[in-house]
């Protein structure tokens, strides 16, 4: 069992979502309750009891202003971390985080930041079935070179296992990978898409625009935010009979390497030899 108390760390968090709800209330930006916050949202009013995350998603327009000026409009000590701005930031969307606290997720992956809420752009998609699915081919590879260039190579020991991990890391830079994925992001976005997509889901994450359309109120516990205009359909895509409650089995937890909410993650003694200490800002 996971070692924090995770209504702290859902309180800690929610408490991030508020206020880059209000950013993006004073600056005219677009968002959405996303993924399992939009599930909890919709099933439980609140956080689903063992989630301990909160994604929201932004189209891409409105995703590159948060990117431009999130140094400017966030309050201290929240920041967002993306790889537009973080050349050794390793993911596809960004994360506002608390830079106050300290959270690696697991041991053996280079990432190091503080307790945070997922932002994830939307994407134009074409809607060719057979591109969408050469599409996701490339962009699955992406991420999975992404995965062993920051992961430590020798999670599985010093054999064989760590030969594939080390060769990926001789052969190809995260930035150059970085670059790659993010243009394969926008490769189809424009205005007025006839289908759009969060890539973090895959096929399933393909939808209409009417989809999400304009933010409809939605309350997260006790809290008045934005949902999607069509939640019904935006959940069933991506769980299928969503107001079922999944066995025990399925209800899953992070269980993080490491959580400090008094220790600013950029002062952390990274000891993992793996790992670079921290992100330098571009």
């Amino acid at each position: 069992m996971p070692a924090y108390d995770i209504r702290t760390l859902q309180l800690r968090i929610l408490d991030i979502l508020v206020q880059v709800d209000r950013v993006c209330r004073s600056h005219q930006l677009t968002y959405y309750l996303a993924a399992g916050t939009l599930l909890g949202a919709v099933r439980h009013k609140g956080f689903i009891p063992w989630d301990d995350d909160i994604d929201i998603a932004m189209p891409r327009a409105d995703y590159d202003r948060f990117v431009q000026h999130a140094h400017e409009w966030l309050p201290e000590p929240l920041e967002f971390l993306c790889a537009e701005r973080y050349p050794d930031y390793p993911g596809s969307f960004g994360k506002v985080v608390n830079s106050n606290t300290t959270l690696i997720e697991r041991q053996h992956h280079a990432y190091v930041g503080g307790i945070y809420i997922d932002v994830f752009p939307i994407d134009g998609m074409t809607g060719c079935k057979f591109m969408q699915r050469l599409h996701f081919v490339n962009y699955k590879l992406c991420d999975k070179l992404i995965y062993l260039i920051c992961r430590d190579p020798y999670k599985h020991g010093h054999g064989i296992q760590s030969w594939f991990p080390l060769l990926c890391r001789r052969c190809f830079s995260l930035t150059g990978v970085m670059k790659h994925l993010q243009a394969l992001q926008r490769k189809y976005s424009k205005p007025q898409a006839k289908w759009v997509v969060d890539h973090d889901f895959g096929m399933r994450g393909i939808m209409s625009p009417e989809v999400y359309g304009t933010p409809q109120p939605i309350t997260f516990e006790g809290v008045t935010l934005q949902g999607v205009a069509q939640p019904d359909r935006y959940l069933t895509a991506l769980y299928g009979d969503y107001m079922t409650i999944p066995p025990g089995p399925k209800q899953k937890q992070h269980n993080f390497y490491f959580l400090d909410y008094d220790l600013p993650y950029r002062a952390y003694e990274d000891k993992r030899a793996f790992t670079k200490t921290h992100f330098q800002k571009k």
